[in-house]
């Protein structure tokens, strides 16, 4: 089975759903930053896919955009683990539904 960009445009929508499935329906500020990076790996199979099956005289556009958007992905990681850490030494949980004590 060779594979053609409807199959990796599948698994990236269904890597999609599954990563806004766990980023909406769970109260753990972990899994919602697992969900939000399984959303921009899909993102990135979009890219490499596009890329990949475009017109052959073409350069690397869509592998750049890729390694950038992990770059992007590893800052927004770091910031958002910086956080939970500091709710959590705050409030003793990581339930995002106790952060509405937070308003100043």
């Amino acid at each position: 089975m060779t594979p053609t960009l409807q199959l990796f445009l599948v698994v990236s929508a269904t890597l999609f759903c599954i990563g806004l499935l766990a980023a909406l329906s769970r109260r753990h500020a972990i899994f919602i930053l697992i969900g939000i990076e399984l959303m921009l790996a899909a993102a990135n199979l979009n890219f490499i896919a596009f890329w990949r099956f475009g017109p052959h005289p073409q350069p690397p556009t869509g592998v750049m955009i890729a390694i950038f958007s992990i770059a992007i992905a590893a800052a927004e990681a770091v910031v958002g683990l910086a956080m939970v850490i500091a709710v959590y030494r705050h409030f003793r949980t990581t339930d995002v539904d106790q952060l509405g004590q937070l308003k100043g």
